[in-house]
């Protein structure tokens, strides 16, 4: 089974899948956690060219690189933990691909949607939590970081983003179930967990 969670930076994925994480191992799960772009040798080079803020990097080549790393991914990681029966948490996923570069970036969501499914091999998480939380309040949260590069593309573009996550949401509403992420950490981890059978 494979969980992605979504949201603009600072909405609180990472520390609502480390969280699962815990409750699923104490509930005797296989558990397998990974974040997007990482987890293999190659994704983690990639993932630090993406955010490498004194790389100029226009958009396309930014959507070939995160499909390039999802790939490898994908072939090295995912599909062997889910063969095995592992329960696979992914810090985002081809969501973000759509929201970010689709929405965000202004590319051809309809390319997207083919080099999403390309470089996934077809995968869709079985549920994806998307923590909403307003773009203000995701600038707030990030105000004491180092920004990295994405996190430094400005407030506009993060309203695009945010528009796109809701949009995904409304038009995969199975699958896609928003969170307020403006919640506390404890409540919204109850509310994950009334949408598991664990």
């Amino acid at each position: 089974m494979l969980i992605s969670f979504e949201g603009i930076d600072g909405a609180g994925k990472s520390t609502q899948i480390d969280l699962l994480e815990v409750y699923a191992k104490n509930m005797g799960k296989d558990v397998l956690k990974i974040r997007e772009p990482g987890g293999t040798d190659l994704a983690e080079k990639i993932r630090t060219i993406l955010l490498d803020k004194s790389i100029d990097i226009s958009p396309q080549s930014e959507l070939f690189l995160f499909e390039s790393a999802r790939g490898d991914l994908v072939d090295k990681i995912i599909k062997p933990a889910l063969e095995k029966g592992k329960l696979v948490l992914c810090d985002r996923f081809t969501d973000s691909t759509m929201a970010y570069q689709g929405f965000g970036r202004g590319l051809c969501k309809n390319t997207i949607e083919k080099t999403n499914s390309m470089a996934s091999s077809n995968i869709l998480p079985t549920i994806t939590f998307y923590l909403r939380i307003d773009t203000g309040k995701s600038v707030k949260r990030n105000s004491k970081k180092n920004l990295d590069r994405m996190e430094m593309a400005g407030n506009e573009f993060f309203e695009r983003v945010s528009l796109g996550f809701d949009k995904i949401a409304e038009q995969n509403k199975e699958r896609v179930k928003v969170i307020d992420g403006e919640k506390s950490i404890s409540q919204i981890h109850k509310e994950i967990l009334q949408y598991l059978n664990f």
